[in-house]
């Protein structure tokens, strides 16, 4: 037992009257075993299969990563007193620098404070897909600081966390399921109207990730400079794969024009000249 405790009270560092001996490492030591048990314990009992049906993935995420942040900075100002560093004290002598150091890491402290918010909040979660300056991304983490997602080219995208709570973010995952969509297409005047829209609703029936054909909807738009304007209007599933379900139901909007000698036709301006003016250039016509 007195070996032992020589061990311990043993001093590893001496710097005047401060020194760390071996019992304050093996008490650091255990703090961060039983801070990482106890993260451990707590995300197998959030994640585990049989939880409440109550909270979904995202939400979970969330709560686990406030859990994890407050355990974290309790265990580390522990281990700071187990060393014999005093927090308060700490804080207190350090404040002139911390200014300093808020003034020249404002961007990063806003980014923190937005992911506490987000966080908190859960106003986004983990699979919502959101419309961020103009490109759509999947959140595939929600970090302190920044978030992760991918863009629909499979490009890992990291997002400062202040850009999502500062600006207008559309969130796709908000509303039901399904979500409306809309094709433009234009053609030529001496198209049949009535044909053109049963070929574009025809069109979108044909497309496997349309949902509910009782939804499809085709409408005649405007009278355009150059074509008849159409619209055909249905919901979807695949949000964030609708720009290649767009570009295949226009690929068989196409396909079934040219079946039907329908044309799209190219923008063009008639230029009618006055006789007049006609007569007047020629008069004045250099030779």
């Amino acid at each position: 037992m007195n070996s032992l405790k020589k061990i311990l009270e043993f001093e590893l560092i001496t710097i005047g009257e401060y020194s760390i001996k071996v019992y304050a490492v093996v008490i650091v030591l255990l703090i961060f075993i039983i801070t990482k048990t106890v993260l451990w314990l707590i995300k197998k009992a959030l994640f585990r299969k049989n939880n409440d049906k109550s909270f979904d993935t995202g939400n979970t995420y969330a709560l686990f990563k406030i859990i994890k942040y407050v355990i974290w900075v309790i265990s580390i100002g522990f281990m700071l007193e187990t060393i014999g560093v005093q927090i308060t004290l700490l804080i207190a002598g350090s404040a002139a620098l911390l200014v300093g150091i808020g003034l020249g890491l404002q961007q990063t402290f806003n980014d923190v404070l937005s992911g506490i918010i987000l966080l908190s909040e859960r106003s986004i979660k983990i699979d919502d897909i959101l419309e961020i300056d103009g490109d759509v991304v999947k959140i595939q983490s929600i970090g302190l600081r920044t978030s992760k997602g991918s863009n629909r080219d499979d490009i890992s995208i990291i997002i400062p966390n202040s850009l999502i709570t500062t600006n207008k973010v559309i969130n796709w995952s908000h509303q039901a399921k399904k979500t409306r969509f809309k094709i433009d297409v234009g053609v030529a005047y001496s198209s049949d109207v009535d044909s053109v829209m049963k070929i574009l609703k025809a069109s979108v029936l044909e497309h496997q990730d349309m949902f509910d054909d009782k939804l499809v909807e085709a409408r005649f738009v405007s009278f355009g400079n150059s074509s008849l304007d159409f619209q055909v209007l249905f919901f979807s599933e695949n949000v964030f794969r609708i720009e290649k379900v767009k570009s295949e139901i226009r690929i068989i909007i196409n396909r079934k024009f040219i079946e039907n000698k329908i044309t799209i036709p190219f923008p063009q301006m008639d230029v009618h000249l006055k006789s007049n003016h006609t007569q007047l250039f020629a008069n004045n016509k250099i030779t």
